[in-house]
Protein backbone atom coordinates (compact mmCIF):
# COMPACT_ATOMS: atom_id res chain seq x y z
CA UNK A 1 0.00 0.00 0.00
CA UNK A 2 1.02 3.38 -0.80
CA UNK A 3 1.19 5.31 2.07
CA UNK A 4 3.05 8.94 2.91
CA UNK A 5 6.10 8.06 3.01
CA UNK A 6 6.43 5.91 0.16
CA UNK A 7 5.16 8.99 -2.35
CA UNK A 8 7.51 10.88 -1.06
CA UNK A 9 10.21 8.88 -1.98
CA UNK A 10 8.49 8.59 -5.03
CA UNK A 11 9.04 12.09 -5.35
CA UNK A 12 12.65 12.10 -4.43
CA UNK A 13 13.27 9.45 -7.08
CA UNK A 14 10.99 11.42 -9.46
CA UNK A 15 11.12 14.70 -9.90
CA UNK A 16 13.69 16.92 -10.53
CA UNK A 17 16.40 18.70 -8.35
CA UNK A 18 14.62 21.98 -8.63
CA UNK A 19 10.95 20.21 -7.89
CA UNK A 20 9.17 20.87 -4.32
CA UNK A 21 9.77 18.06 -2.43
CA UNK A 22 6.26 18.01 0.11
CA UNK A 23 8.83 16.35 3.08
CA UNK A 24 10.62 19.74 2.86
CA UNK A 25 7.90 22.21 3.21
CA UNK A 26 8.18 24.65 5.85
CA UNK A 27 4.81 23.20 7.23
CA UNK A 28 1.44 25.34 8.49
CA UNK A 29 0.51 28.27 10.49
CA UNK A 30 -1.13 25.63 13.43
CA UNK A 31 0.36 22.34 14.22
CA UNK A 32 -1.23 19.16 12.33
CA UNK A 33 -0.47 15.69 12.71
CA UNK A 34 0.65 14.26 9.41
CA UNK A 35 -1.51 12.47 7.31
CA UNK A 36 -0.96 8.63 7.03
CA UNK A 37 -1.93 8.78 2.94
CA UNK A 38 -1.90 11.80 1.70
CA UNK A 39 1.77 13.69 1.38
CA UNK A 40 1.56 17.78 2.48
CA UNK A 41 0.53 19.37 -0.66
CA UNK A 42 -2.20 16.71 -1.90
CA UNK A 43 -3.95 17.12 1.54
CA UNK A 44 -3.77 21.31 0.61
CA UNK A 45 -5.37 20.46 -3.01
CA UNK A 46 -7.92 18.37 -1.12
CA UNK A 47 -8.88 20.70 1.12
CA UNK A 48 -9.15 24.22 -1.06
CA UNK A 49 -11.35 21.47 -2.93
CA UNK A 50 -13.86 20.82 -0.30
CA UNK A 51 -13.69 24.50 0.32
CA UNK A 52 -16.97 27.13 0.14
CA UNK A 53 -14.98 29.45 -1.97
CA UNK A 54 -13.84 26.57 -4.19
CA UNK A 55 -17.49 25.82 -5.00
CA UNK A 56 -18.53 29.88 -5.46
CA UNK A 57 -16.42 29.53 -8.30
CA UNK A 58 -19.11 28.14 -10.20
CA UNK A 59 -21.21 31.20 -10.53
CA UNK A 60 -18.63 33.84 -10.51
CA UNK A 61 -18.27 35.90 -13.83
CA UNK A 62 -14.92 35.51 -15.85
CA UNK A 63 -15.90 37.71 -18.88
CA UNK A 64 -19.33 37.37 -18.95
CA UNK A 65 -22.40 37.42 -16.00
CA UNK A 66 -23.32 33.56 -15.55
CA UNK A 67 -26.86 34.53 -16.80
CA UNK A 68 -25.60 35.43 -20.15
CA UNK A 69 -25.38 31.79 -20.86
CA UNK A 70 -24.04 28.56 -19.93
CA UNK A 71 -21.41 28.02 -22.42
CA UNK A 72 -19.07 30.43 -21.38
CA UNK A 73 -16.11 30.08 -19.10
CA UNK A 74 -17.15 31.18 -15.26
CA UNK A 75 -14.68 31.44 -12.52
CA UNK A 76 -14.41 27.87 -12.03
CA UNK A 77 -13.91 26.51 -15.71
CA UNK A 78 -11.59 28.66 -16.21
CA UNK A 79 -9.71 27.12 -13.38
CA UNK A 80 -10.12 23.49 -13.84
CA UNK A 81 -8.14 24.75 -17.60
CA UNK A 82 -5.28 26.44 -15.83
CA UNK A 83 -4.92 23.36 -14.08
CA UNK A 84 -5.19 21.50 -16.78
CA UNK A 85 -2.16 23.81 -18.44
CA UNK A 86 -0.34 23.85 -15.29
CA UNK A 87 0.14 20.59 -14.75
CA UNK A 88 1.28 19.63 -18.40
CA UNK A 89 3.72 21.99 -17.77
CA UNK A 90 5.09 20.75 -14.39
CA UNK A 91 4.85 16.88 -15.27
CA UNK A 92 7.10 17.86 -18.34
CA UNK A 93 9.56 20.07 -16.22
CA UNK A 94 9.82 17.31 -13.47
CA UNK A 95 7.90 20.07 -10.90
CA UNK A 96 5.80 18.98 -8.26
CA UNK A 97 2.10 18.11 -9.82
CA UNK A 98 0.34 17.76 -6.70
CA UNK A 99 1.91 21.70 -5.61
CA UNK A 100 1.52 22.90 -8.98
CA UNK A 101 -2.40 22.01 -9.14
CA UNK A 102 -2.70 23.49 -5.62
CA UNK A 103 -1.67 27.01 -6.62
CA UNK A 104 -3.90 26.90 -10.13
CA UNK A 105 -6.78 25.54 -7.63
CA UNK A 106 -6.90 28.80 -5.66
CA UNK A 107 -5.30 31.42 -8.05
CA UNK A 108 -9.02 32.47 -8.53
CA UNK A 109 -10.44 31.88 -4.41
CA UNK A 110 -9.89 35.84 -3.74
CA UNK A 111 -12.28 36.81 -6.55
CA UNK A 112 -15.39 38.76 -5.85
CA UNK A 113 -18.75 38.76 -7.96
CA UNK A 114 -18.94 40.28 -11.68
CA UNK A 115 -14.98 39.38 -12.24
CA UNK A 116 -12.51 42.08 -12.66
CA UNK A 117 -15.30 45.08 -12.75
CA UNK A 118 -16.15 43.55 -9.42
CA UNK A 119 -12.97 43.86 -8.05
CA UNK A 120 -12.39 47.14 -9.51
CA UNK A 121 -15.58 48.46 -7.68
CA UNK A 122 -14.55 46.73 -4.19
CA UNK A 123 -11.23 48.71 -4.26
CA UNK A 124 -12.72 52.01 -5.13
CA UNK A 125 -14.99 51.39 -1.88
CA UNK A 126 -12.25 50.25 0.04
CA UNK A 127 -10.00 52.93 -0.60
CA UNK A 128 -9.67 54.26 2.65
CA UNK A 129 -9.63 50.98 4.26
CA UNK A 130 -6.89 49.06 3.03
CA UNK A 131 -8.15 48.78 -0.80
CA UNK A 132 -9.08 45.65 -2.39
CA UNK A 133 -6.89 43.49 -4.05
CA UNK A 134 -7.56 39.47 -5.57
CA UNK A 135 -4.60 37.79 -4.59
CA UNK A 136 -4.29 39.51 -1.51
CA UNK A 137 -8.12 38.38 -0.35
CA UNK A 138 -6.90 35.15 -1.91
CA UNK A 139 -4.76 34.66 0.78
CA UNK A 140 -6.97 35.63 3.56
CA UNK A 141 -9.69 33.80 2.40
CA UNK A 142 -7.66 30.89 3.04
CA UNK A 143 -5.85 31.98 6.02
CA UNK A 144 -8.53 33.29 7.57
CA UNK A 145 -12.29 33.28 6.14
CA UNK A 146 -13.18 29.64 5.67
CA UNK A 147 -14.56 28.17 8.33
CA UNK A 148 -14.07 24.37 8.55
CA UNK A 149 -11.65 22.81 11.38
CA UNK A 150 -11.38 23.21 14.78
CA UNK A 151 -8.51 24.62 16.68
CA UNK A 152 -7.79 27.22 13.49
CA UNK A 153 -9.63 29.68 11.31
CA UNK A 154 -8.69 28.91 7.49
CA UNK A 155 -7.10 25.94 5.73
CA UNK A 156 -4.34 25.81 7.54
CA UNK A 157 -2.54 25.13 3.97
CA UNK A 158 1.27 24.98 3.77
CA UNK A 159 3.86 28.05 3.77
CA UNK A 160 4.48 27.09 -0.05
CA UNK A 161 0.88 27.41 -1.12
CA UNK A 162 0.36 30.61 1.01
CA UNK A 163 3.50 32.42 0.03
CA UNK A 164 2.33 31.40 -3.45
CA UNK A 165 -0.68 32.85 -3.37
CA UNK A 166 0.86 36.27 -2.07
CA UNK A 167 4.26 35.87 -4.52
CA UNK A 168 1.86 35.14 -7.52
CA UNK A 169 5.15 34.00 -9.76
CA UNK A 170 7.95 35.74 -8.19
CA UNK A 171 8.44 37.89 -4.96
CA UNK A 172 6.25 39.11 -2.25
CA UNK A 173 5.66 42.16 -0.75
CA UNK A 174 4.86 40.27 2.73
CA UNK A 175 7.75 40.13 5.42
CA UNK A 176 5.94 36.75 6.51
CA UNK A 177 7.23 35.08 2.88
CA UNK A 178 10.70 36.09 3.23
CA UNK A 179 10.76 38.83 -0.06
CA UNK A 180 14.45 38.62 -0.48
CA UNK A 181 13.48 34.77 -1.88
CA UNK A 182 12.49 34.07 -5.43
CA UNK A 183 9.51 31.92 -5.39
CA UNK A 184 9.14 28.40 -6.60
CA UNK A 185 8.95 27.09 -10.02
CA UNK A 186 5.74 25.24 -9.79
CA UNK A 187 4.49 28.90 -8.54
CA UNK A 188 5.83 30.69 -12.05
CA UNK A 189 4.17 27.78 -13.84
CA UNK A 190 0.81 28.08 -12.41
CA UNK A 191 0.95 31.84 -13.28
CA UNK A 192 1.71 31.68 -17.10
CA UNK A 193 -0.68 28.69 -17.41
CA UNK A 194 -3.71 31.13 -16.15
CA UNK A 195 -2.41 33.50 -18.33
CA UNK A 196 -1.88 30.99 -21.51
CA UNK A 197 -5.72 30.15 -20.17
CA UNK A 198 -7.77 33.43 -20.19
CA UNK A 199 -6.25 34.64 -23.41
CA UNK A 200 -7.01 31.51 -25.17
CA UNK A 201 -10.20 31.03 -23.70
CA UNK A 202 -11.52 34.45 -23.40
CA UNK A 203 -10.52 34.34 -27.41
CA UNK A 204 -13.11 31.19 -27.70
CA UNK A 205 -15.68 33.11 -26.17
CA UNK A 206 -15.80 36.33 -27.71
CA UNK A 207 -15.63 34.23 -30.94
CA UNK A 208 -18.44 32.05 -30.05
CA UNK A 209 -20.34 35.24 -28.26
CA UNK A 210 -20.11 36.68 -31.37
CA UNK A 211 -18.84 40.05 -30.71
CA UNK A 212 -15.47 39.58 -32.99
CA UNK A 213 -15.31 37.67 -36.42
CA UNK A 214 -12.82 35.21 -37.38
CA UNK A 215 -11.63 37.26 -40.38
CA UNK A 216 -11.08 40.16 -37.44
CA UNK A 217 -9.02 38.21 -34.64
CA UNK A 218 -6.98 37.16 -37.60
CA UNK A 219 -5.47 40.36 -37.54
CA UNK A 220 -3.31 39.03 -34.42
CA UNK A 221 -0.27 37.56 -36.02
CA UNK A 222 -0.14 34.41 -34.10
CA UNK A 223 -4.25 34.03 -34.24
CA UNK A 224 -3.71 34.25 -37.85
CA UNK A 225 -0.93 31.50 -38.01
CA UNK A 226 -3.02 29.48 -35.61
CA UNK A 227 -5.71 29.10 -38.97
CA UNK A 228 -3.44 28.68 -41.31
CA UNK A 229 -2.49 25.72 -39.60
CA UNK A 230 -5.47 24.32 -39.31
CA UNK A 231 -6.43 25.16 -43.01
CA UNK A 232 -3.37 23.57 -43.92
CA UNK A 233 -3.34 20.14 -42.18
CA UNK A 234 -7.82 19.82 -42.71
CA UNK A 235 -8.33 22.13 -45.63
CA UNK A 236 -12.32 20.92 -45.29
CA UNK A 237 -12.84 22.36 -42.01
CA UNK A 238 -15.68 24.90 -41.22
CA UNK A 239 -17.54 27.43 -38.65
CA UNK A 240 -17.01 26.02 -34.91
CA UNK A 241 -14.78 23.60 -35.01
CA UNK A 242 -12.17 25.32 -37.31
CA UNK A 243 -12.26 27.54 -35.02
CA UNK A 244 -12.23 25.36 -31.75
CA UNK A 245 -9.24 23.57 -33.30
CA UNK A 246 -7.42 27.22 -33.84
CA UNK A 247 -7.68 27.64 -30.38
CA UNK A 248 -5.77 24.05 -29.70
CA UNK A 249 -3.22 25.10 -31.76
CA UNK A 250 -2.89 28.59 -29.99
CA UNK A 251 -2.86 26.53 -26.55
CA UNK A 252 -0.43 23.85 -27.77
CA UNK A 253 1.81 26.31 -29.29
CA UNK A 254 1.81 28.22 -25.80
CA UNK A 255 2.75 25.72 -24.15
CA UNK A 256 5.77 24.09 -26.10
CA UNK A 257 7.12 27.75 -26.13
CA UNK A 258 7.00 28.32 -22.40
CA UNK A 259 8.59 24.30 -21.92
CA UNK A 260 11.20 25.48 -23.95
CA UNK A 261 12.17 28.26 -22.85
CA UNK A 262 11.71 27.07 -19.36
CA UNK A 263 14.12 24.03 -20.23
CA UNK A 264 16.51 26.23 -21.73
CA UNK A 265 16.66 28.77 -18.70
CA UNK A 266 17.01 25.93 -15.84
CA UNK A 267 19.73 24.59 -17.79
CA UNK A 268 21.47 28.08 -18.08
CA UNK A 269 20.85 28.65 -14.38
CA UNK A 270 22.25 25.38 -13.39
CA UNK A 271 19.32 24.69 -11.06
CA UNK A 272 20.47 21.77 -9.07
CA UNK A 273 18.45 21.92 -5.53
CA UNK A 274 15.74 23.83 -4.45
CA UNK A 275 18.39 26.36 -2.61
CA UNK A 276 19.44 27.35 -6.14
CA UNK A 277 15.65 28.38 -7.01
CA UNK A 278 15.29 30.35 -4.07
CA UNK A 279 18.13 32.13 -4.78
CA UNK A 280 17.64 32.53 -8.57
CA UNK A 281 17.87 35.81 -10.23
CA UNK A 282 15.69 35.34 -13.18
CA UNK A 283 12.05 33.80 -13.19
CA UNK A 284 13.28 31.03 -15.25
CA UNK A 285 10.04 29.83 -16.26
CA UNK A 286 8.62 32.33 -19.20
CA UNK A 287 7.50 32.50 -22.52
CA UNK A 288 10.75 32.79 -24.78
CA UNK A 289 10.96 36.78 -26.35
CA UNK A 290 8.96 35.76 -29.26
CA UNK A 291 6.37 33.97 -27.04
CA UNK A 292 6.22 36.94 -24.98
CA UNK A 293 5.85 39.46 -27.86
CA UNK A 294 2.71 37.22 -28.94
CA UNK A 295 1.06 37.43 -25.81
CA UNK A 296 0.96 40.68 -25.65
CA UNK A 297 -0.32 41.27 -28.83
CA UNK A 298 -3.23 39.01 -28.51
CA UNK A 299 -3.88 40.43 -24.64
CA UNK A 300 -3.73 44.22 -26.33
CA UNK A 301 -5.95 42.99 -28.80
CA UNK A 302 -8.75 41.35 -26.63
CA UNK A 303 -8.52 44.38 -24.42
CA UNK A 304 -9.12 46.79 -27.17
CA UNK A 305 -11.91 44.56 -29.05
CA UNK A 306 -13.55 42.59 -26.82
CA UNK A 307 -12.83 43.45 -22.87
CA UNK A 308 -13.88 47.23 -23.89
CA UNK A 309 -16.44 46.07 -26.19
CA UNK A 310 -20.01 47.59 -25.79
CA UNK A 311 -21.95 44.41 -24.73
CA UNK A 312 -18.83 43.42 -22.27
CA UNK A 313 -18.35 46.95 -20.75
CA UNK A 314 -22.96 47.48 -20.42
CA UNK A 315 -21.99 44.30 -18.38
CA UNK A 316 -19.63 45.66 -16.09
CA UNK A 317 -20.68 48.61 -15.06
CA UNK A 318 -24.06 47.40 -14.26
CA UNK A 319 -21.77 45.30 -11.66
CA UNK A 320 -19.98 48.14 -10.11
CA UNK A 321 -23.46 49.56 -9.89
CA UNK A 322 -24.69 46.40 -7.89
CA UNK A 323 -21.70 46.35 -5.65
CA UNK A 324 -21.41 50.32 -4.87
CA UNK A 325 -24.98 50.34 -3.79
CA UNK A 326 -24.98 46.96 -1.78
CA UNK A 327 -21.40 48.47 0.59
CA UNK A 328 -23.12 51.86 0.81
CA UNK A 329 -26.04 50.23 1.69
CA UNK A 330 -24.92 47.82 4.53
CA UNK A 331 -22.75 50.85 5.65
CA UNK A 332 -25.22 53.18 6.43
CA UNK A 333 -27.99 50.32 7.52
CA UNK A 334 -25.46 47.19 9.07
CA UNK A 335 -28.91 45.82 10.79
CA UNK A 336 -29.47 44.66 6.88
CA UNK A 337 -26.47 42.43 7.28
CA UNK A 338 -26.60 39.06 8.85
CA UNK A 339 -25.40 38.64 12.32
CA UNK A 340 -22.10 36.84 11.90
CA UNK A 341 -21.16 39.50 9.39
CA UNK A 342 -22.72 42.39 11.75
CA UNK A 343 -20.22 40.42 14.60
CA UNK A 344 -17.22 40.09 12.30
CA UNK A 345 -17.62 44.09 12.09
CA UNK A 346 -17.07 44.19 15.29
CA UNK A 347 -13.42 42.92 15.21
CA UNK A 348 -12.43 43.51 11.65
CA UNK A 349 -14.06 46.83 11.11
CA UNK A 350 -17.52 47.19 9.46
CA UNK A 351 -16.32 48.12 5.94
CA UNK A 352 -13.93 45.35 6.12
CA UNK A 353 -16.64 42.59 7.20
CA UNK A 354 -19.05 43.82 4.44
CA UNK A 355 -16.27 43.67 1.53
CA UNK A 356 -15.43 40.16 2.69
CA UNK A 357 -19.10 39.15 3.02
CA UNK A 358 -19.86 41.15 -0.89
CA UNK A 359 -16.43 39.27 -2.08
CA UNK A 360 -17.61 35.93 -1.44
CA UNK A 361 -21.21 36.33 -2.82
CA UNK A 362 -21.61 34.62 -6.70
CA UNK A 363 -22.98 36.67 -9.10
CA UNK A 364 -26.43 35.60 -8.70
CA UNK A 365 -26.71 36.25 -4.69
CA UNK A 366 -25.27 40.01 -5.74
CA UNK A 367 -28.08 40.22 -7.61
CA UNK A 368 -30.28 38.74 -5.30
CA UNK A 369 -29.14 40.83 -2.22
CA UNK A 370 -29.80 43.98 -4.66
CA UNK A 371 -33.40 43.00 -5.56
CA UNK A 372 -34.25 41.91 -2.05
CA UNK A 373 -32.27 45.32 -0.91
CA UNK A 374 -33.68 47.82 -3.47
CA UNK A 375 -37.19 45.97 -5.33
CA UNK A 376 -40.28 46.79 -3.20
CA UNK A 377 -41.78 43.56 -4.12
CA UNK A 378 -38.71 41.21 -3.84
CA UNK A 379 -39.20 38.90 -0.94
CA UNK A 380 -36.26 39.31 1.70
Amino acid sequence: MNDRKILEEREDRELAAYGMRSRLSRGRAHAEEEHRYRPAFQRDRDRIIHSSAFRRLEYKTQVFVNHEGDYYRTRLTHTMEVVQIARTIARALGLNEDLTECLALCHDLGHGPFGHSGEDALNDLMAAHGGFEHNIHGHRVVTRLESRYPGFPGLNLTYEVRESMLKHGYRAVSEEYRPAEASLLEARVADLADRIAYNNHDLDDALTAGIMSVDRVREVPIVDRAFTEVERRYPDLTGRVKHYNAIVWLINWAVTDVLTESARGIAEAGLDSIEAVRNAKDRIISFSEDGQKQQVALHRFLFENFYNHYRVARMQEKAKRFLTELFREYLERPRSLPPEIQEAGGAEGLPRAICDYIASMTDRQAQGEYLKLFHPFERV
